[in-house]
């Protein structure tokens, strides 16, 4: 089965239907306020409505409360909510939608919580003391291997680009890959020669 593909911090139409059109299975929209790619519930609402519908919709959550999680779901059609702080597993599960929890991975130890969460899939990205996910940078790739143990579906994340994610999957095998400011002309706008090259790097390998 081919690797799954998700182009993150989606705030825009055009960005949204390049990544599309170059093969991407998940487009991300981030609805916290201190991110970068931050996009208000109306707004990915807009753009959603204007995407082809076999994409899927994730929505990316930091500590969020659950009002403004459910609004989004049926305001934005999600299909899949993406957890990136200190949600506790009952939180996670309590929506009713596919969900995977995200964790910073810094060293083994990182690992340990990964089995508190029976979400559909786990997503690890790079620790960095001062932000909870786009850091664009990487971590040990020996650890995503350690935790596909535990059974569940893992997304890599962190500092992923054209130039490495071949690497990446070829090293690790994922479900899927997540990448943002690796395919970004600037914070929250997308260089749509890069989604694609990333797209075309993480699918054809073998």
């Amino acid at each position: 089965m081919s690797i799954k593909v998700k182009i993150c911090g989606i705030t825009n139409v055009a960005d949204g239907l390049a990544a599309t059109d170059a093969g991407a299975d998940i487009l991300g929209f981030v609805f916290h306020p201190a991110s970068p790619r931050f996009v208000p519930v109306e707004v990915a609402a807009r753009i959603i409505r204007e995407l082809p519908a076999f994409v899927v919709k994730a929505g990316v959550f930091v500590d969020a409360p659950a009002e403004l999680v459910i609004r989004a779901i049926g305001d934005c059609s999600l299909n899949l909510l993406q957890f990136h702080g200190r949600e506790a597993p009952d939180y996670c599960a309590q929506f009713g939608l596919m969900c995977m929890k995200a964790f910073r991975v810094k060293e083994a130890r990182s690992l340990e919580g990964l089995v508190e969460y029976q979400t559909e899939a786990w997503l690890l990205d790079a620790y960095a003391p001062d932000k909870e996910g786009g850091t664009g940078e990487t971590f040990n790739w020996d650890l995503a291997r350690e935790a596909q143990k535990f059974g569940r579906p893992i997304f890599l994340a962190g500092g992923l680009t054209c130039a490495n994610v071949a690497a990446a999957v070829a090293r690790v095998r994922p479900y899927g890959v997540d990448v943002s400011s690796g395919v970004e002309a600037s914070p929250g706008h997308k260089d749509h020669d890069k989604v694609r090259a990333f797209i075309r790097a993480a699918k054809t390998v073998h």
